[in-house]
Formats: C-alpha cells, sequence, structure tokens
C-alpha cells in the first residue's frame, strides 16, 4: 500500500482558503489556493494530502449538503478537478473526507422528509419517529449525531443509502481522481458497511486508501483486512505531547511498546496507524507544548514512531491555536506558506521517513529509557535505525550496546561513533542508521 511509505499534509480547506463560515450561497473560486500550495507541500516532503470536506455543506464541511458539489464558498466541480490534477503532477496523492454517518439539515433528502414527512421516499434514509418532534419543530424526532440535531444520522442499514454512497465514491474517483478516503468519525459508522466499502473500493481503484478517524478502544476493531486500512492514533498523540510536558518519555514508550513491541501480545505489530501532533479538532502542539524547544522533539518522535506520519497545515511553522478559544483558532487562512528552522527541520525528518525502509516497515525496540531521554530501534531485514530524542536541556550520554561501531545520521549526514558512549545535545533528535 502506497500511504505506507508516505507522508501526509493535512488541510482544512474551508478555513484554509477563507471561505464563509455559513453557506451563503454565493460561488466563489477559492479551492485553487489548495492548488497553489503544492510546491510547498512537495518540499516540505510530504506526498500525500489529507483534505477536509469539500462538498456543499451548511456551515462546517461536516454537515453535508450534497456529496456531489463541490461547496460554492470554494469553488466548482471542474475548479476542484484542476487542483486535483496539480496535486498529483507534483507527486502527491489526494485521500477526501468521506463524510458517511451524518448530514446536514439541508441535505437534500432530509429535505424532502422535513416538506413530506411520511410521504417522503427518503423516510427510511435516517432514523425517524413520527410520534416525537425534533428541537427544530420538524414535526418528527429523528437521531442526530452525538446529540448534535444539526447533523442527522444515516441509516446505514438501508441498502439505498449504502448504494448511494458507494456511487458517491465512485463519482469522486471519475471526477477528480481521489487516492482515497478518511472516514469521518469511523468509530461510529456501521461495521457491514465498512465491509461494503473496503470490497467496492478494492475493486474500484488499485490501493484505494481506506483511513478511519477512531479515538479509543482496539483499533483493530476497524483497522483489518476486511474493513479500513489505517486509521488515527489517538492514543499516542495524547502520549506524545503529554510525555514531553511532564518530562516522562516512558509514557509515550511504553504506549509504543504496547502497540507495536516485541511481545506476543503486541497490539498492532505491521499495522501503519496514522500518528500526528495536531489538526483541525485538537489544540496546535506549538501551544500546548510548555517549552518550546520541545516542538521538533514532538515531529521527531511522529516522524520516528510506526506509523504514517501527519502535518497539519500551519504546524510546520509553528504556527499557534488553542481548542478553548473555539475551532475557528485551529482552522485560519494563511495568505503565504511560511518557512522556518522548524520547517527545515520537519522537512529533513519527513525525506528521512519516507526514503527509510526501517522508518516506514520497521519493528520497535526500546534500548534507553529514562524520564528525559530515549533511544529506541527499529529495523527490518534489511536495515536498521536508531530514533535517539534528548528532552532535557543537559547533554546526556547514553552508554549501551549499539549493535555497531557506526552509524549515520539521516537528519544531518553526520557519521556517528558508538565507542565510548553515545552523546545526545539538548533539546535533540538524531536518527542513526547503523552500518550493518
Amino acid at each position: 500500500m502506497w500511504a505506507d511509505q508516505s507522508v501526509f499534509y493535512h488541510i482544512y480547506p474551508l478555513g484554509f482558503c477563507g471561505a464563509p463560515k455559513e453557506n451563503d450561497g454565493v460561488q466563489a473560486s477559492l479551492i485553487g489556493k489548495v492548488g497553489d500550495w503544492a510546491e510547498h507541500i512537495q518540499t516540505l516532503g510530504a506526498n500525500a494530502l489529507y483534505l477536509g470536506p469539500v462538498f456543499e455543506s451548511d456551515r462546517h464541511g461536516y454537515d453535508t449538503r450534497d456529496y456531489r458539489r463541490v461547496d460554492c464558498r470554494l469553488g466548482t466541480n471542474e475548479e476542484f478537478a484542476a487542483v486535483c490534477r496539480t496535486l498529483h503532477s507534483h507527486g502527491i496523492k489526494v485521500v477526501l473526507d468521506g463524510v458517511f454517518n451524518h448530514v446536514g439539515r439541508g441535505f437534500w433528502a432530509f429535505r424532502d422528509v422535513r416538506e413530506k414527512k411520511w410521504d417522503s421516499p427518503y423516510k427510511d434514509w435516517f432514523h425517524i419517529n413520527f410520534d416525537g418532534n425534533s428541537s427544530y419543530d420538524d414535526g418528527f424526532w429523528y437521531e442526530g449525531w452525538e446529540g448534535h440535531f444539526e447533523l442527522v444520522k444515516l441509516n446505514l442499514r438501508n441498502p439505498a443509502v449504502v448504494d448511494y454512497l458507494l456511487d458517491t465514491v465512485k463519482f469522486w474517483v471519475d471526477e477528480f481522481g481521489i487516492d482515497g478516503l478518511r472516514l469521518d468519525v469511523a468509530y461510529c459508522l456501521d461495521k457491514d458497511f465498512l465491509r461494503r466499502l473496503r470490497a467496492f473500493c478494492d475493486g474500484l481503484k488499485p490501493e484505494f486508501f481506506l483511513l478511519g478517524e477512531t479515538l479509543h478502544g482496539d483499533y483493530n476493531q476497524w483497522v483489518n483486512d476486511q474493513m479500513l486500512h489505517s486509521c488515527t492514533n489517538y492514543e499516542c498523540y495524547k502520549g506524545l505531547h503529554s510525555a514531553l510536558n511532564s518530562m516522562n518519555l516512558f509514557e509515550i514508550v511504553h504506549s509504543l511498546k504496547r502497540q507495536f513491541g516485541p511481545e506476543q501480545w503486541t497490539l498492532y505489530k505491521g499495522r501503519h496507524l496514522l500518528c500526528f501532533a495536531d489538526n483541525h479538532d485538537v489544540t496546535r502542539a506549538a501551544s500546548i507544548l510548555r517549552n518550546p524547544a520541545h516542538l521538533p522533539l514532538i515531529y521527531g518522535l511522529v516522524f520516528g514512531m510506526p506509523g504514517i506520519p501527519c502535518v497539519y497545515y500551519g504546524s510546520e511553522w509553528g504556527v499557534l491555536g488553542d481548542k478553548s478559544q473555539g475551532d475557528d483558532a485551529l482552522r485560519p487562512c494563511f495568505g503565504q506558506p511560511e518557512w522556518n528552522a522548524l520547517t527545515d527541520q520537519i522537512a529533513a525528518m519527513a525525506k528521512a521517513h519516507r526514503e527509510s525502509e526501517a522508518l516506514c516497515f520497521g519493528d520497535f525496540k526500546d534500548l534507553v529509557l529514562t524520564n528525559k531521554q530515549a533511544i529506541f530501534q527499529r529495523r527490518t531485514d534489511d536495515q536498521r535505525v536508531l530514533v535517539a530524542v534528548n528532552a532535557d536541556g543537559e547533554p546526556y550520554t547514553a552508554h549501551f550496546d549499539a549493535g555497531c561501531g557506526l552509524a549515520v545520521d539521516l537528519l544531518t549526514g553526520e557519521t556517528h561513533d558508538f565507542g565510548g558512549g553515545s552523546e545526545l545535545p539538548p533539546y535533540s533528535v538524531s536518527y542513526w542508521q547503523c552500518e550493518r
């Protein structure tokens, strides 16, 4: 699967393009901005783009009105197809947000139910009780997603709904040439629907990638040979910033051992989960980390740990954004991409990850672990890389059996000699590829 050797970039289009917060029905031409950033994404070292919702919606994109029309606030289908061609010409795969658990109240089939009630042919597309009423005084009750009644839950046990959604995916492939889907709230989706979607996509396009948004629980429920290829690794997302803020690297390393370690009971060995420091739903890494010097280190862990690394737009140059200030604070519009020392470091990490068999596919074993330092091994049959992190403001000398005398740091190109111990500079990360 191409995604297993990829670095993802993540954009929330409505915010990124500066679209109005509410759908005003006014046709705009903003989506081309995504294509304008293709060179930046490529230079950063990412070769896949996960785009948040782009289709007609009531407000924020996750309240879909029309799955087959690009949101008028962003542009037209033809303009978005041109963006996808630009991205593909830069070697960047395109993964769209598939919001299949729920729709907005403005969704065409739900509007028909509101108008015709019992007489609507679409009444069974949703979970409706005509003996009740809604908070919108519709004259019937319906199920909303997690109590949000502006998000109308689809009935994924209805074959007509499933057929419509599968036809929609085919439309996106035919119209835009997309390479995969990120499934919103995949943990809520009917598992039979996921199996049907996987079988359909396997026959639709070779190596069509299915990524699910999952929070907690056993990810194997959703990531397996019949359902999704990958999911969001929220367990380690929390561990990344928490371990650095508490200066307790045991937290993140123990999570990685639980997920990917050498023991028989390891949960996700061989899986490629999406790893990230932040996204459109959570506080930015630069805001949540207490020590700014730890910002390169959190990305050192993201790109060094097992999984598929993903960078959220703007975070590559250290943009701030606090969830407590609302979603808009996390989904800003930037004029042009910026580039600074952090961006340089992330670009070097992205290059190292994509070009390293061990970092893409290697197993996980911790070699040195203290509260402030960690060295762990990523190894395949042909390659071995040691990821070394020092979260302390003082240098640290690690004495351990590296299993080789010399190594090359994939981030700097410098040769490292393990004789007499390995000195880790303050606030540093290294990817040492051992000579065999």
